[in-house]
């Protein structure tokens, strides 16, 4: 039987609504949960049996090197002024193995920011300005 190896975290692409957005540095899949609710019937035993509840998904986070580009900024300012409608999208994030070959996707669905963060500026370093964008959603699914 081959070997299989995991995949490396540095690996990845991000299209949002199928256009590929590129000069990704980070991006923080928030944790997928089910909660387990408390039951018990008149009639069981003096224990308590747990049946699921509602599934949660967490936000997503996108960092990268700001450019002259304002398309994330003009994605978060729509929402921030109450254009949620016609601006939920679907993120595809794909993994990638050490060939370049899709490994791993997971399918971000109806997702619009809640959060725009310009990078902090220091006149006494040299580091690349970079821009984070939260992104709440209401799910998100591994299909690879």
């Amino acid at each position: 039987m081959p070997r299989v190896d995991p995949l490396q975290n540095f690996r990845f692409r991000v299209e949002i609504d199928g256009i590929a957005t590129a000069a990704f540095s980070e991006i923080v899949i928030g944790p997928m949960t089910v909660q387990a609710i408390d039951y018990r019937e008149g009639t069981d035993p003096p224990h308590v049996r747990k049946i699921a509840g509602l599934a949660k998904t967490g936000d997503v986070t996108l960092k990268r090197g700001i450019t002259r580009s304002l398309d994330l900024y003009n994605w978060f300012r729509q929402v921030a002024t109450g254009q949620l409608a016609g601006n939920r999208r679907k993120v595809v994030i794909t993994v990638m193995d050490e060939a370049g070959n899709d490994a791993a996707r997971f399918v971000v669905s109806e997702a619009f920011p809640t959060k725009y963060d310009p990078s902090d500026l220091n006149a006494k370093g040299n580091d690349v300005c970079i821009e984070t964008l939260e992104l709440a959603n209401e799910g998100i699914e591994r299909v690879g």
